[in-house]
């Protein structure tokens, strides 16, 4: 089935061309290398994996009850809006809820393997082009997953938000080699990853909780690429050339922010206007999405800092958004949790397979016994 058959909204044309700036960058120097990036690119290389056979694709997933989790979360849960719905429209809810996430995963995960390629064209370290092209494949896995998980699971998509589209345009057309970086790895990955990893610990469902510990398990490595790589770089910027990149972040949070009210959702249920405002309303004073907002950018504003880019107008921007205390998380446990989730959720699986294998041979010795 095509994925046009899916979406809510027509997605438009079958693809969205963009117009991309700057240079594609050879470099004749291929021995000299830092020993962090070569650590992360060997790393990179080790953790390789095939979604078609890591994931268990034979658990059953609920497309109106894909998490598992109370209707709380639900911005318009004990709302009049959300009492006047019988139980079909609240199904149709949750059901609406979890395809419009997962789809901006998806075209997420497409927008970065593009950024990561664009970083093996532009950036002029050879050390950081071996290491962006594995994450190339990485992403390409993760957009394979997603699209997978929506078209056999979930049975609904929706087309890229406008937000989201907006920023990676901006990110993609600018000439200079540090802005996909920046756009990709510090602003939409960081804010993804915060975001699997809410719905990570959160899921009680055992397939979406093994798509995004795994994906989680790959995002982290890419964060810590574009903190090493922007790090050493910024350090040689003036400040009007600081003052850009500010710039940039500060509007792309904006945009990363709004992202989240995901109206066209509600625009899609058979709402009417007043609904809709109405919906909207509960989105923005919704106690849950306030904490999960800010739980976000706990990826984001720590590395922003980490980089150099902390000018006292950045931070007022993140007060002014709830977020500055955020500052303070350590994206070096928040890395080491990731991994560690991602390899006791193998460790238990493969734990569960073998113990069923042993059962098998003791069954089938039984019954040879009987004979």
């Amino acid at each position: 089935m095509s994925t046009h058959d899916l979406y809510t909204i027509p997605a438009g044309l079958s693809t969205w061309n963009v117009d991309m700036a700057g240079t594609s960058k050879f470099t004749w120097e291929y021995d000299d290398g830092r020993d962090r990036m070569l650590a992360l690119y060997q790393k990179g290389k080790d953790k390789q994996w095939d979604s078609v056979k890591r994931i268990d694709w034979g658990l059953e997933v609920d497309p109106y009850d894909v998490l598992g989790i109370p209707d709380h979360t639900i911005a318009i849960h004990g709302t009049p809006l959300w009492d006047r719905m019988d139980e079909r429209q609240r199904q149709e809810v949750r059901l609406h809820g979890a395809a419009w996430q997962f789809s901006q995963f998806l075209h997420g995960e497409q927008g970065a393997m593009i950024c990561s390629a664009r970083i093996v064209e532009s950036v002029p370290d050879l050390d950081s082009k071996f290491y962006a092209a594995t994450q190339t494949m990485d992403e390409a896995r993760h957009a394979e997953t997603y699209a997978r998980f929506l078209q056999e699971k979930v049975g609904l998509a929706y087309p890229i938000n406008e937000h989201l589209k907006e920023l990676l345009d901006s990110t993609l057309t600018d000439s200079r080699w540090d802005m996909p970086y920046l756009g990709m790895q510090v602003l939409i990955e960081g804010l993804a990853l915060a975001a699997f990893g809410v719905m990570r610990d959160i899921t009680t469902k055992p397939l979406p909780k093994q798509i995004l510990a795994y994906v989680m398990q790959d995002e982290a490595r890419h964060v810590a690429f574009g903190r090493m790589a922007l790090r050493d770089y910024y350090r040689q910027l003036s400040e009007p050339e600081l003052r850009e990149r500010e710039d940039f972040v500060i509007e792309g949070c904006y945009l990363m922010r709004d992202r989240l009210r995901g109206r066209e959702t509600w625009e899609n249920l058979g709402l009417t206007k007043a609904e809709v405002d109405e919906a909207m309303r509960a989105v923005d004073e919704s106690e849950y999405l306030r904490l999960f907002r800010s739980l976000l950018f706990s990826r984001i504003v720590p590395c922003v800092k980490d980089i150099g880019l902390w000018s006292p107008r950045l931070q007022q921007a993140y007060a002014d958004m709830g977020v500055l205390e955020m500052a303070g998380q350590s994206l070096e446990a928040l890395m080491r949790q990731d991994e560690e989730i991602a390899e006791k959720l193998d460790a238990a699986r493969f734990a569960e397979e073998e113990a069923e294998r042993h059962a098998e041979v003791a069954d089938t010795i039984t019954l040879g016994s009987h004979d």
